[in-house]
């Protein structure tokens, strides 16, 4: 700390810290404390220096002239509370997926009051802050509830410190936790469609917490037999030149304290493919004369009309086949409509003409004089008569 006067008349300059006891009056030590030393004593300049600073220390420091009047300056010390390492609680070794947990990380000191992130992984996630003064520090928790599952397994939890005095370097806490659960199982075969004669080998991937050592192989419920084409190896299935007789439902199964699991492969042994012949090869044909591939050129391509058209839409230009139809239709039914009115019309003139000729005919002596007698033709009996020779 140092105070400076620009107009002294040789007057000594003095410091006094927050309990008003005197450190220096000029070059002269008042106070018997190894921490402060004088740095430069002049009349017109007092400067000192306070090492391992406390919170103590913390207050308002007085520069006086001691002229008449007494001429003072004062100044304010901030002693920032550093805060002390962070601890995680409530980590249980090991956690069982499904269990709910607790985790909590406390750290003590600060001053001002510490902020607490939690992260998971390399992910920031939120957990819930309590401050609690103690004196001039503060006490910060964190608390971060979880319900632990496989995915957990092997995750770090990470507790970090920011503050004011760890701009630098922030301090951290970081716990990895251990999740135990029950198996999981997954037949993985080497071949997607099996031959005879071939080479399979089935694989039991488990997984599981603590590691399910060994696996249990059976085909169609029972232990396997024929151990010297089918070899198990840890969690491997080894089937040495397949034939019908190994199809059938195979089952690997799993199991350590927390559980146990089992997965099922089903195996149908298809025959030997047969090779067909390759094709024949056709022979080479001539090239066409270029006069040919002018005129196909001609022929495929259209003209360009700066229009493009699409090869699958229908044709546009031809006549519409269903109207065209229709028509035809309408014309057919008039065509018959007039044949029914017509064939009635002649039907009903003809019964006409035979009634009226029928009405001469009872008492006529021949059909002459039945046409004449007949009614609506005497006036022109005359004009009807016909005469054969």
């Amino acid at each position: 700390m140092t105070c400076r006067v620009e107009h002294n008349d040789n007057t000594s300059l003095q410091w006094s810290n927050p309990a008003q006891q005197t450190l220096f009056f000029g070059d002269k030590k008042a106070l018997r404390d190894n921490r402060i030393e004088l740095i430069r004593a002049s009349w017109q300049e007092l400067t000192i220096s306070i090492s391992e600073v406390s919170l103590t220390d913390e207050g308002q420091y007085t520069c006086s002239l001691f002229t008449m009047p007494v001429k003072t300056t004062k100044a304010y010390l901030t002693v920032l509370g550093v805060p002390e390492k962070p601890e995680i609680d409530g980590l249980p070794k090991p956690a069982v997926e499904g269990e709910h947990i607790t985790l909590t990380c406390v750290t003590y000191g600060s001053k001002p009051a510490a902020d607490i992130r939690w992260f998971r992984n390399e992910k920031e996630i939120k957990g819930a802050k309590e401050v609690n003064a103690s004196g001039k520090t503060f006490t910060v928790r964190s608390s971060l509830q979880l319900q632990v599952d496989r995915n957990d397994d092997g995750v770090a939890y990470t507790c970090q410190v920011d503050h004011v005095s760890l701009a630098s370097a922030p301090q951290q806490a970081i716990e990895v936790l251990e999740v135990h659960y029950a198996p999981r199982v997954e037949i993985v075969p080497s071949l997607t469609f099996p031959h005879e004669g071939q080479y399979l080998k089935l694989d039991c991937v488990s997984k599981g917490n603590p590691v399910p050592e060994p696996v249990r192989w059976t085909k169609d419920g029972a232990e396997i037999t024929d151990l010297e084409r089918m070899i198990v190896e840890g969690r491997d299935l080894t089937i040495m030149s397949l034939n019908k007789t190994d199809n059938g439902t195979y089952r690997c199964e799993a199991r350590n304290d927390l559980g146990i699991s089992a997965a099922e492969y089903t195996l149908y042994v298809y025959d030997v493919p047969t090779t067909m012949p390759p094709p024949p090869t056709p022979p080479p044909r001539a090239a066409l004369p270029d006069t040919t591939a002018l005129l196909d050129t001609r022929v495929t391509k259209p003209a360009a009309t700066g229009i493009e058209r699409d090869p699958n839409a229908m044709e546009q230009s031809g006549p519409d086949h269903a109207l065209i139809g229709g028509v035809v239709a309408v014309v057919v039914f008039i065509t018959l409509c007039l044949i029914i009115v017509l064939g009635r019309y002649l039907a009903r003139h003809k019964g006409t003409y035979l009634t009226n000729e029928a009405k001469g005919a009872d008492d006529a002596p021949d059909a002459d004089t039945a046409i004449i007698n007949a009614e609506g033709n005497h006036a022109h009996a005359e004009e009807k008569k016909e005469y054969f020779i």
